[in-house]
């Protein structure tokens, strides 16, 4: 009799360890990151408009031919401390002036041409220029306009995460 009590209680701590175990080490482990960035009702952009820092590198890996006009919408002063290679600086998009040189960099473009657009001065939902530059973009009728979804900043998720960046030499 004792010894069945004995193994019942032994067993019963060893589960409550087991499930005790499982519930700590799941709060060391990180969130799952999200599928898709939270999109808010006054973004000017869908789901399908935003793209990841891994595809982008991709794309511009392959042919050029099949490669964006790459644009630089953040500050100046970030983007000569490291851009991603082959991207064009056009100015803050969250300034009366940047936006007019954005619109001015893609006035005689086709309509059709793919653009990303990127910032990557601090975290994505604090960002006062990609909001307002795909906006303008988007309102002169160009129909493959994509922004780089940089979470934290462009250091962190693309240059730390080992995607080539580069000293402007403009």
């Amino acid at each position: 009799m004792k010894s069945r009590f004995h193994a019942r209680r032994t067993i019963a701590i060893g589960v409550i360890a087991l499930v005790t175990s499982a519930a700590i080490g799941g709060c060391n482990k990180p969130a799952p990151r999200a599928a898709t960035p939270p999109i808010e009702a006054s973004d000017p952009w869908t789901a399908a408009d935003l793209i990841r820092p891994a595809e982008l590198d991709s794309v511009l890996a392959g042919p050029a031919s099949a490669r964006p006009l790459l644009l630089h919408v953040g500050f100046n002063v970030l983007y000569h401390g490291g851009a991603i290679p082959g991207s064009r600086y056009v100015g803050p998009g969250s300034k009366p002036e940047g936006i007019a040189a954005i619109q001015a960099a893609v006035k005689d473009l086709p309509r059709d041409r793919a653009i990303v657009i990127y910032c990557g001065c601090c975290p994505w939902d604090h960002c006062p220029n990609m909001r307002p530059a795909f906006r303008a973009i988007h309102e002169m009728g160009f129909t493959r306009v994509r922004a780089l979804y940089v979470v934290k900043n462009l250091d962190t998720d693309w240059a730390e995460a080992g995607f080539p960046i580069e000293k402007p030499t403009d």
